[in-house]
């Protein structure tokens, strides 16, 4: 296991609250030895003006996962920032619920590389996103 916190979906799951993770629906649903996932809604709050998942609202799930991931392969008072994200948008979603799953692809003490792929219902590829951290 990779992660350095203890830590609950109720407990990540409360943290998006009164921020963009809980305005998006942002749900995380899984926490396995070295994965994190969560899902996001495709509706009205993440489209864009012709009706598809907005890319936008794919890096939100992307930068939420990778950083909360990163929060938890820390300890004590360190937290993490995002530095760098960047997201290959390779399907398009109309509906239904998108889910990111998170693995980690660095965990050094002063940077971090994140890896997040999100998925349709479908199981299709739909964004391919990396995320670099920095420890502080």
């Amino acid at each position: 296991m990779i992660w350095k916190r203890a830590v609950t979906l109720q407990a990540l799951n409360a943290m998006g609250e009164g921020n963009m993770v809980g305005l998006l629906d942002i749900q995380f649903t899984r926490i396995g030895d070295s994965e994190l996932e969560a899902t996001m809604p495709v509706d009205s709050r993440t489209h864009q003006p012709f009706g598809l998942l907005h890319g936008g609202a794919s890096v939100v799930l992307a930068e939420t996962l990778g950083s909360v991931a990163g929060y938890l392969c820390t300890e004590g008072e360190q937290k993490v920032v995002g530095v760098e994200v960047n997201a290959n948008h390779l399907r398009a979603v109309r509906s239904g619920r998108v889910r990111g799953v998170c693995r980690a692809l660095h965990t050094g003490s002063r940077h971090q590389v994140w890896q997040i792929d999100i998925f349709d219902e479908q199981e299709r590829l739909c964004c391919s996103s990396r995320l670099t951290t920095a420890v502080v």
